[in-house]
């Protein structure tokens, strides 16, 4: 026999914590594993208490029903979603509708004033022209220059200005070189023809020295002039001269004429 057998050790006892629990999972068969569960440590010399719980079996009916549940859960879910996304799209297509009817309104409201605005200026100037014109017929028509027809073609030629040339066009409020000469003179009750060539052989020829209020002007030459206007005194003629400038009066200086012929 040892002399230490019986000899106390000295060494304090260790403490053990206040409870310990062990856990062992595991599926065997569909059967929970046991778990151990140690009671409150006693003395270190104590024996563990060990309880053994079964737990229940998991069977196929449950699983499918936690299954169908978890795919309910995420539906739900998924319909919530979809719902919120369908209510922003109809709130900013209703933000978006509302908008570009506000536009319309305005848009329509701005062109409805401002062609008010063009009907009303085309009043006044058409007020403004028939003034001009009764004013202008009026002078010419009592002008010392100018007597009988020739004042009567100097006073309609005199009331066009300011209108446009446009090749091609009659009037009233645009013309081109021969059909403004044509239009004067028939006002007269004198037919010419229409086009610039015919005109310069229409009357009789005169020279540009000895030229009559009246008296058609051309350039080019006679049977083949590319232009023409009316003589209307003091070296001065009225014509519808081209696209930038409409009907003008000019100074035969600035442009000196082929030829002449007198119709009146």
């Amino acid at each position: 026999m040892s002399h230490t057998a019986h000899i106390p050790s000295h060494r304090k006892p260790r403490r053990r914590s206040a409870s310990t629990m062990a856990l062992r999972a595991g599926v065997a068969g569909g059967v929970l594993s046991t778990i151990a569960v140690a009671g409150a440590a006693g003395p270190a010399n104590a024996d563990p208490v060990t309880e053994t719980i079964e737990m229940p079996t998991l069977t196929a009916g449950l699983s499918q029903a936690v299954a169908q549940s978890a795919e309910a859960t995420q539906q739900v879910a998924l319909d919530q979603e979809l719902q919120a996304q369908e209510d922003a799209a109809a709130t900013k297509a209703a933000q978006a509708a509302k908008k570009a009817k506000a536009e319309a309104v305005r848009k329509a409201e701005a062109e409805k004033a401002e062609a008010k605005q063009r009907a009303e200026a085309a009043s006044q100037e058409r007020a403004s022209r028939t003034s001009e014109r009764s004013t202008l017929a009026a002078y010419s028509s009592n002008s010392s220059n100018a007597t009988g027809s020739a004042a009567t073609v100097v006073g309609f030629l005199k009331a066009q200005l300011g209108d446009a040339y446009v090749m091609g066009a009659t009037g009233p409020n645009s013309w081109d070189c021969s059909s403004l000469v044509q239009a004067a003179f028939r006002q007269v009750g004198v037919d010419l023809p229409r086009v610039s060539q015919d005109q310069s052989v229409a009357g009789t020829q005169v020279g540009t020295s000895n030229l009559q209020i009246g008296d058609i002007l051309y350039w080019g030459g006679a049977g083949s002039a590319y232009h023409v206007g009316v003589y209307i005194g003091d070296g001065q003629y009225l014509d519808a001269a081209n696209p930038s400038k409409g009907v003008v009066i000019q100074d035969l200086s600035g442009y000196p004429a082929s030829g002449a012929v007198r119709v009146l």
